[in-house]
């Protein structure tokens, strides 16, 4: 069995319908792309010295990072910097606060909000199991905030799910994917979700369980959704993730994802598929509690798939948290960030 990186999970069917709250932009279109288009990083670094004179960027249709700014003299400087400007009617101050309302009073289980700075909105998903009154609860709060929030309904359910890429069985049932292999000096582990480790501490490469995998797993979930589990045998931690057609993916590195960034997940379910980061930073309300921080893909999964990676070429970026959905009809999953889980446990990919 190949230990290299898996991804996903997922429950019931996605399709983002009309929206309950629609609010209107006011702004210019992008701009033409400048001669020597910034990277996502200085794009980042740059709506960031920005302040509240921006609310975020994105990759456009043409690849060129977009940096969201409020005034002219925001977009001169952006356009000197080589990215290229679109002028917003909301500063990040405003989502944020959007966001902060949200997440004091409509943390409902089945829904889901994050920033689309391409609309300069903070977007509410609800999923089928919000109606009535945490329906009116939740369309109740996002209507104090007018047009700075809008609500698009999920079919299915939203959901972690116990199970996984490159399978790993825990011990007294249950199976969930490995994510990356990762080290500490001459120590290797891998990473998985949060909501895997909470199962039990131990791992193994078969549903048998016969041939132990890693032993002292750990995990944070919820809050966040990354867990570490140290390998029973170094030797069958590999730096790369199978594409499910024979061949692998070596995996040199981590990054955090960006709006716009093609990715793509492998998990034992449904194999390979690939799709688009839609928002970073996104708030998950999971039946067992709220997940903060995540990125929201259109990469579709099944149950079968949770804890294992997503990644872009050999680049690793997040660990599958939960979603809706499934590869036959679309859906939404969320990924916890590997780049913290990296960060919280001193490791480093393999």
């Amino acid at each position: 069995m190949r230990l290299s990186g898996s991804s996903l999970r997922h429950a019931a069917a996605l399709s983002v319908a009309g929206a309950l709250v629609v609010g209107t932009l006011t702004g210019a279109p992008a701009q033409a792309a400048p001669a020597t288009p910034a990277s996502p990083d200085q794009a980042t670094a740059l709506a960031a010295a920005l302040g509240d004179r921006s609310a975020g960027t994105y990759a456009g249709a043409d690849g060129a990072m977009v940096v969201t700014v409020t005034d002219d003299a925001a977009a001169r400087k952006v356009r000197a910097a080589g990215a290229t400007p679109k002028l917003v009617t909301r500063g990040a101050n405003e989502l944020a606060r959007a966001t902060a309302a949200l997440d004091s009073s409509a943390r409902v289980a089945g829904t889901a909000w994050w920033t689309d700075p391409a609309t300069n909105q903070v977007v509410v998903s609800v999923d089928s199991t919000v109606t009535g009154a945490k329906l009116q609860r939740v369309e109740a709060v996002a209507e104090r905030l007018g047009g700075a929030v809008r609500i698009e309904r999920e079919a299915g359910t939203l959901a972690t799910r116990a199970a996984g890429g490159e399978a790993i069985y825990a011990e007294g049932g249950g199976r969930c994917s490995l994510g990356f292999n990762v080290r500490s000096g001459d120590t290797y582990y891998f990473l998985t979700a949060g909501h895997c480790t909470d199962i039990t501490p131990n791992w193994y490469a078969d549903a048998g369980q016969s041939s132990q995998l890693g032993s002292g797993g750990t995990g944070s979930f919820p809050g966040n959704d990354y867990g570490i589990v140290q390998h029973s045998n170094a030797g069958a931690a590999d730096g790369s993730v199978y594409l499910y057609d024979g061949t692998t993916r070596d995996i040199t590195g981590a990054a955090d994802a960006f709006v716009g960034q093609s990715v793509q997940r492998s998990g034992s379910t449904t194999g390979l598929h690939g799709g688009t980061v839609e928002a970073t930073g996104a708030t998950v309300n999971y039946a067992e509690g709220s997940v903060t921080g995540l990125i929201r893909t259109t990469v579709c999964a099944e149950p079968g798939d949770s804890g294992g990676a997503l990644f872009s070429g050999s680049t690793a970026l997040g660990l599958t948290s939960g979603g809706s959905g499934n590869c036959s009809s679309g859906g939404t999953t969320y990924f916890q960030p590997v780049t913290e889980a990296l960060s919280v446990y001193g490791v480093e990919i393999v």
